[in-house]
């Protein structure tokens, strides 16, 4: 297991005050997908780093479980679509969607930063909470 820990944009922080945070479990059919997805995902990460909004990210990657976590946290939910709608996200997304064996998503709101992995995982084993494809 790789983690990246949790990892504030270079650019000011946001305003005091509640972030939107979103997590996700991401789990791929194929051990072979799991380089490039990987390469992919580190791709995004410096995405998100430079969006606007964002006020920090963190990622797990299970490569022999070929399953990757993320948890972000955003100033609000408008920072948040702008970023996952942007490229490479985007594409990305798009490309790797055959390659899924399942995705689960929950989002959320904290009053700080960073949000702790054990409440993330906690919210996305909640079936009450979560939105994604298996």
């Amino acid at each position: 297991m790789a983690t990246l820990p949790w990892t504030a944009p270079k650019q000011a922080p946001p305003a005091a005050g509640p972030v939107t945070v979103l997590a996700s479990r991401l789990e791929l059919r194929r051990l072979r997908d799991v380089p490039a997805f990987f390469t992919a995902a580190l791709r995004i990460r410096r995405q998100m780093l430079a969006a606007p909004g964002a006020a920090g990210l963190s990622l797990i990657a299970e490569p022999t479980r070929r399953t990757f976590w993320t948890l972000s946290a955003w100033q609000d939910q408008a920072a948040l679509r702008s970023a996952t709608g942007a490229e490479p996200h985007l594409g990305l997304m798009k490309r790797f969607r055959p390659v899924m064996a399942g995705s689960r998503f929950v989002t959320w709101t904290a009053d700080t930063v960073p949000v702790p992995w054990d409440e993330a995982k906690r919210r996305l084993a909640d079936p009450d909470t979560v939105h994604g494809n298996g």
